[in-house]
């Protein structure tokens, strides 16, 4: 027979549990994250919930099926440490509008939570503003966030642990939306801009900021030589983003991935073209490791 607990009725796995349940205040919310999966197993261990209630709670977590073929994946926050972006490009309104929802509000999980959109054009930054008029759209970087106010006006924040740097002025567009990302997923970002090879002494007042920084982010088009520069003066790794900036040859960006790509200088990564995204998203991993 198990002993009884301090009021010599309840068992002490209950008692326990009762308590576990007060402190931890765990609703029917499910299982959204990593935090949340700690509590229903704690619950389980002090008995203040059964194994059959646990499983409900984590069997409908892992993704929500919305209108117009949207599926949000509501366990990528716990599998990888970076919760799901919409990407705009190619989405009807409606699929626009149901996948924000869902990342921002999903059902019985948290509402009103930071949401980011990429590659958001200009009418459908229209049509999020008006569904969602508290939202933050950047038409520059391409970026819609929903609870989170990002404020990538200019000027931008000239140093931080990831420092982007972007070649020429019409790279910008792909160097604010690596800022824009880096700083939706909680990094510390500053922005160079238009320090290029053309006219390189440019690089040198930066170069301190640059030693400071953990990760350096480059956005560079026409021929990319950037990167590998940047590769050679710093003693940071470097995320190369080739550009589709340029005449003729640069054939949309190609002339730019293949220079990167063959860069003599070591420690230099290379990501899609135009993948600013893509950049930030590598820096927020190897900087939080998905914590």
């Amino acid at each position: 027979m198990r002993s009884p607990g301090a009021d010599g009725l309840t068992p002490p796995a209950a008692a326990a549990g009762a308590q576990a349940r007060q402190y931890y205040n765990f609703s029917n919310a499910g299982c959204k994250t990593m935090h949340d999966l700690m509590q229903i197993l704690n619950l389980v261990a002090r008995g203040g919930l059964s194994p059959k209630e646990a499983s409900a709670k984590l069997r409908f977590a892992p993704f929500e099926q919305l209108a117009e073929g949207v599926t949000i994946d509501q366990h990528r926050a716990m599998r990888t440490g970076l919760k799901e972006t919409v990407f705009a490009q190619g989405k009807s309104p409606a699929q626009l509008v149901a996948a924000l929802k869902g990342v921002a509000s999903p059902a019985g999980g948290p509402q009103n939570s930071p949401a980011l959109a990429t590659r958001v054009g200009p009418e459908q930054a229209e049509l999020l503003l008006r569904t969602f008029p508290d939202g933050e759209y950047t038409p520059q970087a391409g970026l819609f966030t929903l609870n989170f106010p990002l404020n990538l006006k200019y000027p931008w924040p000239g140093k931080g642990e990831v420092m982007v740097i972007t070649a020429g002025a019409s790279d910008l567009r792909i160097g604010l939306e690596a800022l824009g990302v880096a700083m939706f997923h909680g990094l510390s970002a500053g922005l160079a801009p238009d320090i290029g090879v053309c006219g390189i002494h440019r690089i040198t007042p930066w170069l301190p900021i640059l030693d400071e920084a953990k990760v350096l982010i480059v956005a560079a088009g026409m021929e990319g030589a950037l990167p590998s520069v940047i590769a050679g003066l710093t003693r940071r790794p470097v995320l190369a983003v080739p550009v589709s900036v340029g005449y003729g040859v640069a054939a949309g960006g190609y002339a730019a991935l293949l220079g990167m790509l063959s860069s003599c200088a070591p420690g230099v990564s290379v990501l899609n073209i135009d993948n600013g995204y893509g950049a930030a998203m590598f820096a927020a991993r190897l900087l939080r490791g998905g914590d």
